[in-house]
């Protein structure tokens, strides 16, 4: 019997929080940290950043002297986030928000710039959530402030595959507990949904607990985006293909969309 799919894309991710770092940091890394830097400081005001989760991203912007809002859903990422930004001491400089990004609670034109790394606008599994969220980002936004937009590459060419171990190394030091993680991968074409079935195990001595959970993205090509951004005020200044600032193809590693608030929607 195939495996339910949830509507809701925020599912699986409390039971990610623990992990998140860890597995990012033998993957993403903070490669994507530089540019994000960048396009925060030229801001001329507060930067908000969708889905900050941990504060991967949040804590170096806010190290490098950016005024920052970080708005999560997920309790437990956001706790890992608050650590994160009182050992930085970087509350003065970092507002840390639990709240859904369809539904930013700040006032009209309260912000100079928004981004959404890695893939934040794909886990909004539906078109009325997506249309909710700009709508939502182009509400707080000034006018003619940025707004950027990455999503993870090329997911529809992934290939499907069925409890392959993806990662395993140690967590904290040697010595300490050693995380594996095995990873089902599965395409509904039809909903243009990835799935990503996840199974975590912890060791420690003789002692191990496994965690199991499923995060699940839309799949979004780089121009479908685009216009999706067009119809809800934006207009589009850049596409970029890595994060050096390199131009956009569909074979490019990464994709980035910037882009700037129009003072009217479309119709």
């Amino acid at each position: 019997m195939p495996k339910k799919l949830h509507s809701e894309g925020h599912v699986g991710w409390d039971d990610y929080a623990p992990f998140y770092d860890w597995e990012n940091a033998r993957t993403l890394g903070r490669r994507d940290v530089p540019f994000w830097r960048t396009i925060a400081l030229e801001a001329e005001g507060r930067v908000l950043e969708l889905g900050c989760g941990t504060g991967r991203i949040t804590a170096p912007l806010g190290r490098a002297g950016v005024k920052l809002v970080g708005i999560d859903r997920s309790a437990p990422m956001l706790t890992i986030a608050r650590r994160r930004i009182a050992r930085a001491q970087l509350s003065s400089q970092v507002r840390l928000v639990r709240a859904d990004i369809r539904a930013t609670p700040f006032p009209d034109s309260s912000f100079s710039t928004a981004l959404a790394p890695y893939g934040v606008l794909q886990s909004l599994l539906r078109e009325r959530d997506l249309a909710t969220t700009l709508s939502a980002v182009h509400r707080v936004l000034r006018r003619g402030g940025t707004f950027g937009v990455e999503l993870v590459a090329d997911l529809p060419s992934w290939a499907e595959y069925q409890k392959r171990v993806s990662l395993k190394g140690w967590r904290n030091r040697p010595g300490g507990v050693h995380v594996t993680l095995v990873e089902t991968v599965r395409q509904n074409r039809a909903r243009h949904l990835t799935i990503f079935d996840q199974e975590f195990t912890e060791r420690h001595g003789n002692q191990h607990h496994s965690r199991r959970f499923a995060l699940t993205f839309r799949t979004l090509s780089v121009p479908q985006m685009v216009r999706r951004l067009e119809k809800a005020g934006f207009e589009i200044t850049a596409l970029r293909g890595d994060y050096r600032g390199g131009p956009w193809s569909p074979d490019s590693e990464v994709w980035i969309i910037l882009s700037r608030r129009r003072s009217i929607r479309s119709s």
